[in-house]
């Protein structure tokens, strides 16, 4: 990644994909004042050419766009990477957020927002993934490897191709194995900067689950009735 403000962010590039320009000229003029470089979209397909061509570190994504609407924009991303994104909506219905988030996006936010706040986000989950990124031990639970350096999981020897957020919370289930975890707790360890539902945590760990079992892990991630979830390889 290029880098990052406050010493975790400086000069990352933020791709913005945004059909209105107002607010599209607004964001960029927010995010350059705090040391990102941008990059414009202001459809679907032109995002996805962006996204190849520029790599950026970072998507803040509208979900209402011409062309390819946002979701569809960030199956492609998740089909292909695990590039950050952030999504926009006009929409405040719950459902559209957690669809979102169930789809690999890292955040949301919602119109009308402060661009402040759209900055702080953006902040927020690149700090996420650099923290990941700092050298740390290999964590080795049953079948399950975690090189929290190189931001990789693999069960029994099969990479798992995860995203920054899943990656944050399975890497916290196996620091503790064993351990019940409240989804407020889960939600502090991967989202500590976002104001996301508690329920979200559901759906990434539903979409962790699901990759977990695809490697040949089914069982190893349990729901505790009326606590959260464990990693559980016993």
């Amino acid at each position: 990644m290029a880098g990052s403000t406050d010493t975790l962010e400086p000069m990352a590039l933020v791709l913005v994909v945004e059909d209105e320009p107002e607010i599209a000229e607004i964001l960029e003029g927010y995010l350059r004042r705090e040391g990102f470089r941008t990059e414009r979209a202001s459809d679907g397909r032109q995002a996805l050419n962006l996204l190849r061509a520029a790599r950026p570190d970072l998507v803040l994504l509208d979900i209402m766009l011409p062309e390819m609407d946002g979701l569809e924009v960030l199956r492609r991303i998740r089909s292909s990477g695990h590039t950050p994104v952030i999504l926009v909506t006009a929409r405040a219905e719950d459902l559209d957020k957690l669809l979102g988030l169930e789809l690999g996006a890292d955040d949301y936010v919602t119109k009308p927002f402060s661009p402040r706040e759209v900055v702080a986000r953006v902040k927020a989950v690149l700090r996420r993934v650099v923290l990941a990124e700092a050298p740390k031990e290999v964590l080795r639970v049953g079948p399950l490897e975690i090189d929290s350096e190189k931001v990789v999981a693999r069960l029994g020897g099969v990479r798992l191709e995860l995203t920054p957020t899943e990656f944050r919370l399975l890497e916290t289930l196996a620091r503790t194995p064993g351990k019940a975890f409240s989804r407020a707790e889960l939600l502090e360890a991967a989202l500590p900067d976002s104001d996301a539902l508690e329920r979200v945590v559901d759906v990434h760990l539903k979409n962790l689950r699901r990759k977990l079992e695809a490697a040949g892990g089914a069982g190893l991630l349990e729901t505790v009735r009326g606590v959260g979830y464990r990693l559980w390889t016993e």
